[in-house]
């Protein structure tokens, strides 16, 4: 439990009693046990110098013992109330803890409220988000391990897709072949919603899989992504239907130079500022800027989206062994949009990209 021990640590450090880590992600990456409590309460309890204990659904109390979690668990019913045995679990470790940590981006005003009536005394100023972003910034060789075994099956997935698309098919029936072929493997769950995109629904960044029919000498966007033993993979490719028009190939051929120019910068000490401004000036030269209108990728690892933000104005600087997407795009309404992404890894000299899926523009009609 390499990583409680440094979250100990730091809670000595700054002096406080106990640390209340509320997010399942990050339960599950400081213990092991993954979950998704739905409405119950899920939490993890860290004291510097005391034994932790998770505190969970009587209902998954048997499932955190099978995981090799081998401090306690205590468990409750749903008639019961979650905070008063709460705070005679924490009572039971420190008489009158005051100073708390508490993640202030996940813990809802609700809960706090609710802890708040427990330990009327105790201040809950501490915020614990930055120190665990941190804890999760650097990948160890485990997770490393689990992240490339997540590419390759994201790599699976787009071979899948682009024997799938053809004209009059559906994006639904491309994003559900995917899926299937991948549950037929054992991959029995997605990152994210599989994102198909045909012609100008494209230049939706966020836009939803739909209905909407694939034709000929059009673009098809594809977002998609795996969880692997609880890792993720997210990577983006655009093909052709049959041929394009110039303009069609001349904004994929700018967004292929810029995610390349970018991939080719990473590398120990470039700030994740310097490293968007590589793509945007690329794209902006091209004319096109105003059509690329996100970031240039975002950190990943247990989640596709995980600190840190690659944009402008962030000054972060990149070190080894940070993971992080790598995704311009042109977006231009009413006519296409274009994506190309794979996430990577940052190394002594350079990245490893997760997936490997050519980014040269491929015609899909054989």
């Amino acid at each position: 439990m390499e990583k409680l021990a440094q979250l100990q640590a730091y809670l000595r450090d700054q002096q406080l009693d106990v640390a209340y880590v509320s997010d399942p992600e990050t339960i599950e990456y400081l213990t092991g046990f993954g979950s998704d409590p739905v409405e119950r309460v899920l939490a993890l309890f860290v004291f510097p110098d005391q034994e932790p204990f998770l505190f969970a659904p009587a209902l998954e109390v048997e499932d955190i013992q099978s995981t090799g979690w081998t401090h306690p668990v205590y468990g409750y019913l749903d008639h019961e109330d979650p905070f008063a045995m709460i705070a005679k679990d924490v009572r039971a470790r420190i008489t009158n803890p005051i100073h708390w940590g508490i993640q202030k981006n996940q813990l809802t005003v609700e809960r706090l409220q609710a802890l708040q009536a427990e330990f009327p005394e105790a201040q809950f100023a501490a915020d614990l988000t930055s120190v665990i972003e941190r804890m999760r910034l650097i990948k160890t060789p485990d997770e490393i391990e689990k992240l490339r075994a997540a590419g390759k099956e994201a790599d699976f997935a787009f071979e899948v897709a682009f024997n799938t698309i053809a004209p009059g098919k559906t994006e639904a029936d491309v994003a559900a072949e995917i899926e299937y072929q991948l549950k037929k493997r054992g991959v029995m769950e997605m990152s994210f919603a599989t994102l198909v995109q045909a012609g100008k629904h494209a230049s939706q960044p966020h836009g939803d899989t739909g209905m909407n029919e694939i034709k000929e000498h059009e673009l098809v966007l594809l977002d998609l992504g795996t969880v692997h033993d609880g890792y993720i993979s997210d990577a983006s490719r655009t093909v052709a239907v049959g041929s394009l028009s110039d303009q069609l190939q001349e904004i994929y051929a700018v967004c292929l130079k810029a995610q390349l120019a970018a991939q080719n910068a990473v590398r120990p000490g470039v700030t994740a500022a310097e490293l968007d401004k590589v793509a945007r000036d690329i794209i902006d030269e091209a004319g096109y800027g105003q059509y690329f209108i996100h970031r240039l990728g975002h950190g990943m690892g247990m989640s596709e989206h995980e600190f840190p933000s690659i944009m402008e104005g962030n000054g972060l600087k990149l070190e080894e062994n940070m993971c992080f997407s790598i995704e311009p795009g042109i977006y231009i309404p009413g006519v296409a949009g274009v994506r190309i992404e794979d996430c990577v890894r940052v190394t002594a000299d350079g990245c490893e990209p997760f997936t490997h899926t050519s980014k040269v523009l491929q015609n899909v009609l054989k």
